[in-house]
């Protein structure tokens, strides 16, 4: 964080003036916001009313996404809820550069920690005036969510980019790996050269790919695979023997268990492109994607090691852990846990005569299942995939139970598979989505709605779960015309457009089979 004082000869002079505090942040999106750039309009904007700016906050390179590592604009929080400032305005060059929060509701948090101690936030480049005027509020609303659908619709186009990179054969980040080179090509596929450790390209249209690395390398990658399929011996063995012919690995360590695993296991040694085994979007919680989510392209590189030897290496490797019972895998998972005092894939994959990580995945349907069932918590909080699998779960059921109620209203009513629609007296559809509860990090409860639009249905069901997601709170009913867009949050207190078409129980479906009643809805 920066502060400094500007001394303008405009505002310094006028003891009664206004005093601000202006804040700016720097993404890596555009130039024009740089935060030299946002000062000097801000500054602009400030001469004009006669503000004088006596502190500046400046989050420099940060993402808008969250709060966290933004410690500018977290100072000018703890200033403001301390009663430490000498300023009773903030000036921001726009809504976007005071974030774009994923929920809109913790943008507005922010800015009214600062509106309840007296001091008010101007967005100097937005065509509006932040003076708490209805239409004010609710254009802001609207840039709030616009900001934050800036993000998401980027980090799709991002991933949809890096995707067709990966299928053409293109390496997308990460080191090479011993025996590999990281290897520059032009937008024709002509190679211009070896990137070193620590070096990119620093042309757009220039890409990466891999390539064999020096001989010496090559036949020491082959040499491994030889010896873990046909010498049968073990990673642990393997590095062993390394390490005392004094050979470091492409990072220059020394070779452990788990370094010889991830190169026995490892793609690309076959010439093959794998990516998104992991995701990141949107600075949310780093998770481990399934199998068929992974964007694979056989044949990429020139492969360095025979497939049929990187198949039979893999066989080896599975076949551990079928020769073990789910009571002995567990029983070795425990013990590992008692050992080290916490559980990781890693830390798996480095311990010898274990199953390796993708075994304990494979075997009880995650990792995080077999960390459950030996006792360990993650640090993380995974629960989101539990309770996913519940309601989904829960859905054939309450589909079910609708037809169920409304086949007693002497209605017919019957379930399109393959649509997945509810379908009444052969004249209008039905749908059902059942909206997780999610707590924001300023303790609101909100519900996000997902809509198909590519097959809307006449009415959607839309079912809230309590807090706790294990209980139904209420049902809302949304008419095709209210499904504007594939997207609708919905908080604890909704409008009263959205509260009259809210349901506590099932008894709604009485009134959505009588046709008055559906006339006076749709």
């Amino acid at each position: 964080m920066t502060n400094r004082t500007f001394h303008d000869d405009h505002t310094e002079s006028k003891e009664c003036c206004i005093k601000a505090a202006e804040y700016v942040r720097m993404s890596t999106d555009l130039q024009k916001y740089s935060t030299e750039n946002q000062s000097e309009a801000i500054r602009q904007y400030a001469r004009t009313r006669g503000i004088n700016i006596v502190r500046t906050y400046a989050d420099a390179g940060k993402s808008g996404l969250k709060i966290e590592g933004r410690d500018a604009l977290k100072q000018l929080i703890e200033d403001v809820q301390a009663g430490a400032t000498d300023f009773t305005l903030v000036l921001v060059y726009d809504i976007s550069r005071w974030g774009r929060f994923q929920d809109a509701d913790e943008s507005a948090y922010y800015e009214y920690i600062c509106r309840r101690a007296g001091i008010a936030v101007e967005y100097c480049a937005e065509q509006f005036e932040n003076d708490g005027s209805p239409v004010s509020t609710i254009v802001k609303g609207v840039k709030r969510v616009m900001a934050g659908e800036y993000s998401r619709e980027l980090s799709t186009k991002v991933f949809a980019g890096q995707g067709r990179l990966i299928e053409k054969g293109y390496r997308q980040g990460g080191s090479a790996g011993f025996g590999l080179r990281r290897t520059l090509v032009n937008e024709n596929g002509l190679i211009k050269g070896i990137l070193g450790k620590g070096e990119h390209k620093s042309i757009q249209t220039d890409r990466v790919i891999l390539t064999p690395g020096p001989p010496e390398e090559i036949n020491l990658v082959r040499a491994i695979y030889q010896s873990f399929v046909h010498q049968g011996r073990s990673e642990n063995e393997i590095a062993d023997d390394l390490n005392r012919r004094g050979i470091l690995t492409d990072l220059g360590r020394p070779w452990t268990r788990g370094t010889v695993h991830q190169l026995l296991i490892n793609e690309k040694y076959v010439g093959d492109n794998v990516w998104n085994r992991r995701s990141f979007k949107l600075k949310k919680t780093r998770v481990r994607n399934e199998p068929e989510m992974w964007i694979k392209a056989q044949n990429a590189f020139d492969a360095i090691v025979e497939r049929e030897l990187f198949e039979s290496a893999r066989s080896i490797i599975n076949t551990r852990s079928f020769r073990l019972s789910d009571e002995e895998m567990l029983h070795s998972l425990k013990k590992l846990y008692h050992q080290k005092g916490l559980l990781s894939g890693i830390i798996i994959d480095e311990c010898d005569h274990l199953p390796s990580s993708g075994a304990y995945s494979a075997r009880f349907g995650s990792l995080l299942r077999a960390y459950h069932l030996v006792g360990f918590k993650p640090d993380r909080d995974y629960r989101y995939i539990v309770i996913n699998r519940e309601l989904r779960r829960l859905h054939p059921e309450i589909i079910q139970k609708i037809v169920a109620e409304l086949q007693t209203t002497g209605s017919t009513a019957w379930h399109d598979l393959r649509t997945d629609r509810i379908v009444i007296n052969d004249e209008f559809s039905i749908s059902l989505a059942i909206a997780r509860c999610i707590e924001t990090s300023t303790g609101l409860l909100r519900w996000k709605i997902h809509f198909d639009t590519s097959l809307i249905t006449d009415i959607m069901i839309v079912v809230r779960m309590d807090s706790t997601n294990r209980k139904i709170i209420d049902y809302y009913l949304f008419p095709r015309i209210d499904i504007i867009s594939g997207k609708l949050r919905l908080s604890e207190d909704n409008g009263f457009a959205l509260d009259a078409y809210r349901f506590d129980t099932l008894e709604l479906l009485y009134n959505i089979a009588t046709p008055i009643s559906i006339a006076e809805v749709a």
